[in-house]
């Protein structure tokens, strides 16, 4: 009844559509491409973002902290989906930031602070804590009856809302394809279609391959866990890690000229951090004929398009830096 009451209050437009995309990519197998457009959900807490953070804001609701803490850079999605559902639900939240960003404030800073959140700037080697138990036990002292939520959102709580992405589905896919940062929609992906034959491939979108096979693993259970050295290697989900351009948030210009055709083509938004990296590498692997004849795949749009407020003067100048 709280999880129906708070999904209507704050606007939530589920299910989200299944819409089969007419691309004019190479496509000898005759792949089938389609998109799940959760960037539709809301226009704010968009994409993963609700579904990785919908169980946790449902007990919330029912049971309120004294506070929500959480973390994430100056672009971060997770924080500005969080704020405004913070702000909503009457919660305080307390955004840790890597970076001092105090005297060149984001939008989605500004966002937090007009929604009323907390910022507190902090430099890369206290971030860098922001998993370790001792620091997360000074931040529970320093805020008593707290709720802490890892950064982009990504815990155990998260997966059973993404498994809600497969649920909805009205069709059978052979394969999902989603862009992978923090673990949590990977691992819910993969929870949610073990017992079919659905099949689930990651594109990673920072470095390290071992790194993000290891934020997958963490939320599995031992018979789903991919081991790195083969041996008991699941052929239930892949992870693809060549299609990061260098790192989380890196571009090129290439890229970003992609993305811009894309969403002329397709009147589908997508920015060059995650959807970006995803739609790329989906389409190299379909001209490459990577995927079986006649697979139909179901590519997952994420939202993060936040983001895309601080990039119209990196894209026009088609800057190769991070924005984060």
């Amino acid at each position: 009844m709280i999880a129906s009451k708070l999904t209507q209050e704050l606007g939530i437009q589920l299910p989200s559509a299944e819409q089969q995309l007419r691309l004019n990519w190479k496509n000898d197998h005759g792949v089938e491409v389609w998109i799940k457009r959760d960037d539709l959900i809301h226009p704010i807490i968009s994409g993963n973002k609700w579904r990785k953070l919908s169980q946790t804001l449902f007990s919330a609701a029912h049971s309120p902290p004294a506070k929500i803490i959480s973390f994430g850079g100056g672009h971060s999605n997770h924080l500005h989906a969080l704020g405004f559902c913070c702000q909503k639900l009457n919660i305080p939240l307390l955004a840790v930031i890597r970076g001092d960003y105090s005297q060149n404030m984001t939008p989605m800073l500004n966002d937090l602070e007009r929604w009323g959140a907390q910022l507190e700037w902090v430099n890369k080697i206290t971030y860098a804590k922001r998993t370790d138990n001792t620091y997360l036990e000074v931040l529970r002292q320093n805020h008593p009856n707290s709720l802490i939520i890892p950064e982009g959102g990504s815990q155990h709580q998260a997966l059973s809302g993404v498994a809600s992405i497969v649920t909805e589905l009205t069709q059978e896919f052979d394969l999902i394809v989603a862009p992978v940062a923090s673990g949590g929609t990977m691992a819910g992906l993969i929870q949610a279609t073990q017992n079919s034959k659905t099949r689930v491939l990651g594109i990673g979108v920072l470095k390290g391959h071992d790194y993000l096979h290891e934020l997958v693993n963490q939320f599995l259970p031992n018979e789903s866990k991919k081991q790195l050295n083969g041996q008991k290697a699941s052929t239930d989900w892949q992870l693809n890690s060549d299609f990061h351009f260098g790192g989380y948030a890196k571009k090129t210009p290439e890229l970003i000229a992609f993305c811009e055709q894309f969403e002329q083509d397709n009147n589908i938004p997508i920015e060059p951090i995650y959807s970006g990296k995803l739609f790329w590498g989906l389409r190299q692997l379909v001209e490459s004929n990577h995927f079986p004849a006649g697979s139909k795949i179901l590519a997952l749009h994420t939202g993060g398009l936040q983001g895309k407020r601080a990039l119209p003067n990196i894209m026009t100048k088609r800057n190769k830096h991070a924005v984060d």
